[in-house]
């Protein structure tokens, strides 16, 4: 076991960071070695928390909007700056590899910045004066707004609803994935040190504080990312106490390779979107259809590049991906292997082990592709959210387009060709709330796209002003002459 030390995190409620009823964080890829201690909170915590942020809410709405533009890119700054210290303590928390955490702070510090260099101009009222009457619509904020956010990329994550909700004037509680708590917290607390007492707010803990924060009445926003199962009960929780609801959910993202692709080069882009983080992205590739003439030579080029994958932990400069989060997930996927295994699909386990000896030390998993599956297969409907991905034959557009959209999810997709008109045609036909051509990674995204899904991959759209839009009421004034 190495020695190093372990941080003790506590809520911020209102400037202070109680730290009362510690938990012992794991590293998922070095099981017995305690990463963090973090608060666990109740839902008298979350009371005070939302009360703060009630409380602060007047006078942060007041603050001119330029104003908080500079205190936002101070953060950002801040956040920039936290990156090289926190991520290595975010991959022992979350089980990814460095350059993904990384980039973890490195995508929160650009969607802080983008959404700032928006709101002045996006807050500006429109205004109609004729000779009847002068009608101002004037943008304003909802008041205390609540996020939850998972282990995946908190950081990211956290941002995407940081950033729009103080912005625009409101103030915010989030609560954190208790398995990827203390770096995110770590940040925070940085940021929120530059802000008004009460703008920011953190609460720790499990479903019950995540049920109070979404119930309490001056809680007038929730912007969740989560799974669907999960999303249920945040709909639920909210329904008696009426307010706005953002839900970016799981997907099932289909990739369809045409017969005119290009495979060394559909390859080379594709895999960065199917193994990163493990699979354990909610964008990620999680199902391909491959042209029936082409399967063959596409499915064994596929799998001689995932061979060369090496799994390992997250510090580990030679592991291409690390350990899954949590025994819940691990469970997970090693039953979709095992039902797999048992079906009329070839799975083949590919890559190697980094370190053998500690492997049982940690929840890992092998990369594994699945050949000759069919489109209904438990692996090929489900999210798999693990190193998992089915290659599944198809015979024409009209059956891939059926399938593909015959999916209750539509969050992310794409289109693989070499004619970009007609993957333009076909990306149209796509039921999805993103559609990349030649790309679907980190990489595919930009933020002045909005992003979300239909269907049961969620409730409206992040990034930018569709961002910005979910976090405002619009205010009609209207004076006659």
């Amino acid at each position: 076991m190495t020695t190093q030390t372990v941080p003790q995190v506590g809520h911020l409620i209102g400037g202070e960071t109680p730290a009362d009823n510690l938990r012992d964080v794991h590293d998922p890829g070095r099981l017995d070695e305690v990463v963090a201690q973090v608060a666990v909170g109740t839902a008298e915590d979350v009371d005070r928390a939302v009360r703060a942020a009630h409380a602060a809410f007047p006078g942060w709405r007041d603050t001119p909007a330029a104003e908080r533009v500079q205190k936002l890119l101070a953060a950002a700054d801040l956040l920039a700056g936290s990156g090289e210290e926190l991520a290595p303590l975010l991959v022992r928390e979350h089980g990814g590899v460095l350059w993904e955490a990384q980039t973890d702070f490195a995508l929160g510090t650009g969607v802080l910045q983008h959404t700032s260099s928006l709101v002045e101009d996006f807050l500006r009222p429109v205004e109609f004066d004729d000779e009847q009457s002068f009608i101002s619509v004037e943008k304003v904020p909802r008041g205390v707004a609540a996020a939850i956010v998972p282990w995946n990329m908190p950081v990211v994550l956290t941002m995407m609803k940081l950033a729009p909700a103080l912005a625009t004037g409101n103030t915010l509680v989030l609560k954190p994935s208790p398995f990827a708590p203390a770096a995110l917290t770590l940040a925070l607390q940085k940021i929120a040190a530059q802000l008004p007492s009460g703008v920011l707010n953190v609460v720790h803990g499990e479903g019950d504080v995540g049920a109070a924060l979404c119930s309490h009445p001056l809680v007038r926003k929730v912007g969740f990312t989560g799974g669907t199962a999960t999303a249920q009960k945040v709909i639920e929780a909210t329904s008696g106490t009426i307010k706005n609801v953002t839900l970016e959910l799981g997907g099932n993202d289909p990739a369809i390779v045409l017969d005119d692709a290009d495979i060394d080069a559909t390859l080379e882009r594709m895999l960065k979107g199917v193994y990163t983080r493990t699979g354990q992205i909610c964008f990620a590739v999680k199902r391909i259809y491959v042209p029936r003439g082409l399967y063959a030579r596409f499915a064994d080029a596929f799998c001689d590049r995932v061979n060369e994958y090496a799994v390992g932990h997250g510090l580990d400069p030679q592991a291409s991906f690390g350990p899954l989060n949590n025994e819940a997930q691990f469970k997970k996927v090693t039953d979709l292997l095992d039902r797999t295994r048992n079906s009329s699909a070839q799975l083949i386990q590919l890559g190697r082990k980094l370190d053998p000896s500690s492997w049982d030390n940690g929840y890992y998993v092998l990369p594994h592709v699945v050949r000759d599956v069919e489109h209904t297969a438990p692996v090929s409907c489900e999210e798999q959210f693990g190193p998992i991905v089915p290659l599944i034959a198809y015979d024409d557009e009209e059956q891939v387009i059926g399938w593909a959209n015959g999916s209750d999810y539509g969050l992310g997709s794409s289109v693989w060709t070499s004619d970009p008109d007609r993957g333009l045609s076909l990306a149209r036909r796509i039921e999805a709330g993103s559609t990349f051509i030649n790309t679907h990674s980190f990489e595919s995204l930009d933020l002045r796209m909005p992003f979300g899904g239909i269907k049961s991959s969620g409730i409206g759209r992040e990034f930018g002003t569709a961002g910005l839009n979910a976090y405002v009421e619009e205010h009609s004034i209207r004076r006659l002459k």
